[in-house]
């Protein structure tokens, strides 16, 4: 018997005539919103998620953004990078699931120090150019108001030196998209007393978001204290023991600061120390249930912010009072926020959120 192998069929075309988008999601904005491409374009791959290479549209009426580019000799647009569908009015861009920070005047970032120069240092804050932090932007001990002279160039090493950790402020952002920084304020300066995170920023998926308060203090329980955490914009987070006057300041407490002078006065030389102060294990054992909570967040692609943060500590903290979870004998540890429990602290911090 002779059997004959022919050339497998060719996969069907979406049809041209379908609507080239569908399902579309508004995320609080009236000009911007999530959309999803046809269910003939998305077949075989994720829901919501766009693949390099991938057809968004073949409707001449919509213009291509950020992430796009245009098919040669025909009129669909082609995604260039992974990541959701984003409508502006005609306008049809993709926001990556990672990318690198893009700075933005404004923005409080959490850096570290990679090299010293002679009258600035180079900050890594997670973007594609090193950030510069120059001499003169920063509080000099003491809260001397004068121009920096030689001797300042001298000491430069004595307030920050390489793989130092701070927190600072964007000032401005040069032509080629490099950002110049400021630690002018008590919120900003050097870091002590805590742990590093780095997650995803505001490049997309779940990660730090802009939002109202990037600092703020944790109430914590079980006698851990208070505990201060920072949010960098660009995905850098650091969680510490409160230091008073140093990473919180108060709208009471700034209100009190009128004057520029007073403010300056108020620094000390412990601003730039690299002695971490003593901190009991009740706090260290909170931090790293903060910590553990911000992971399992970025993990479940949710946002991270001060209330979903809190919403997970609390959810955590009650969690561990009504169950017990015990393997082979032995007690799971309090602080670890990973796994299924880490899924289902998510899902009550989103309810207690939505609720």
């Amino acid at each position: 018997m002779i059997f004959s192998i022919g050339p497998p069929a060719a996969p069907p075309r979406p049809d041209a005539q379908s609507p080239p988008i569908a399902d579309i999601y508004d995320d609080g904005d009236d000009d911007i919103e999530v959309v999803r491409p046809t269910a003939a374009v998305t077949k075989g791959a994720k829901a919501g998620i766009i693949t390099p290479g991938e057809v968004v549209t073949e409707d001449s009426q919509w213009m291509r953004g950020h992430g796009t580019t245009a098919s040669p000799g025909s009129s669909a647009i082609l995604a260039t990078v992974a990541g959701t569908l984003l409508r502006t009015n005609k306008l049809l861009s993709i926001q990556p699931l990672r990318a690198r920070y893009n700075p933005e005047i404004g923005d409080l970032v959490v850096g570290r120090i990679v090299s010293v120069e002679t009258k600035r240092w180079k900050v890594d804050v997670s973007a594609a150019l090193l950030a510069h932090l120059p001499l003169s932007a920063i509080n000099l001990p003491g809260g001397i108001l004068r121009k920096r002279t030689s001797t300042d160039e001298l000491a430069i090493r004595t307030f920050f030196s390489e793989g130092d950790l701070l927190v600072a402020e964007v000032q401005s952002v040069y032509q080629d998209g490099a950002a110049s920084l400021h630690t002018r304020s008590l919120r900003y300066g050097k870091l002590r007393n805590g742990v590093f995170l780095r997650v995803s920023g505001t490049g997309g998926g779940g990660g730090v978001i802009r939002s109202r308060r990037q600092v703020w203090t944790v109430q914590t329980a079980n006698g851990g204290g208070d505990v201060d955490v920072v949010l960098g914009v660009n995905g850098y987070i650091w969680i510490c023991k409160h230091s008073r006057g140093e990473l919180v300041a108060s709208s009471e407490e700034a209100k009190k600061m009128n004057e520029i002078t007073k403010m300056e006065e108020a620094v000390s030389e412990s601003l730039y120390s690299n002695r971490n102060d003593e901190i009991g294990p009740q706090t260290r054992r909170e931090i790293a249930r903060l910590t553990g909570c911000v992971r399992a967040l970025v993990e479940n692609g949710a946002r991270v912010d001060e209330e979903m943060v809190t919403a997970a500590y609390q959810a955590s903290l009650v969690y561990d009072a009504d169950m017990e979870i015990a393997q082979d004998g032995l007690r799971e540890p309090e602080e670890y926020q990973g796994g299924l429990k880490g899924s289902r602290l998510v899902a009550a911090a989103l309810e207690a959120v939505r609720g």
